[in-house]
């Protein structure tokens, strides 16, 4: 995924590489990155990163990422490619959750398609409730958490998987 800092325009290629336990592996730009993190009750977390811990704590609000690292604040933005003539390609082939959360609703069924934007899980976290929205037009695959459930920061909720051709316009099959 792409984000984009919201106060400078800063654009940063974002990709979890691997979460293991308390332990996980990203790439931002092209460096790869390693950190330990332990979670605290308020719903924040601890990150251990280059020798040095960090307090942090996300949020999602409509489209954008809000994240604090100690007493500093960003705002992110995913950023869109705006890509002509692609067909059946999918921005991220799995929706996970940004936080420690219980999920609320489920608002989509596997094998459903949707369009980018639409909403498809209910998060709750620290009282507040985040949508969690497909990027691109796909099709659900498989929806691997239940309603009332627990999940992690980083935890798989749903599958996704590029629709046949999302650029042509479905028809009904023909009736003998």
């Amino acid at each position: 995924m792409k984000l984009q800092r919201v106060a400078d325009r800063h654009e940063a290629e974002v990709e979890l590489l691997a979460r293991t336990g308390s332990s996980i592996r990203a790439r931002i730009g092209d460096r790869e990155v390693s950190a330990d993190f332990e979670r605290l009750p308020d719903g924040s977390a601890m990150l251990k990163l280059g020798g040095r811990q960090y307090r942090i704590s996300g949020a999602r609000r409509g489209d954008s990422i809000l994240v604090t690292v100690g007493p500093r604040g960003f705002e992110f933005k995913p950023v869109v490619a705006r890509r002509a003539g692609v067909r059946g390609d999918l921005t991220t082939p799995e929706l996970t959750s940004p936080m420690p959360g219980k999920v609320l609703k489920i608002l989509v069924a596997e094998g459903e398609a949707i369009k980018a934007g639409e909403p498809v899980i209910v998060l709750e976290a620290m009282k507040m409730e985040t949508l969690i929205s497909a990027e691109t037009p796909a099709k659900v695959s498989k929806i691997r958490v239940g309603l009332g459930q627990m999940v992690d920061a980083g935890e798989v909720l749903v599958e996704l998987s590029p629709l046949a051709d999302s650029s042509a316009p479905q028809s009904e099959p023909a009736t003998p």
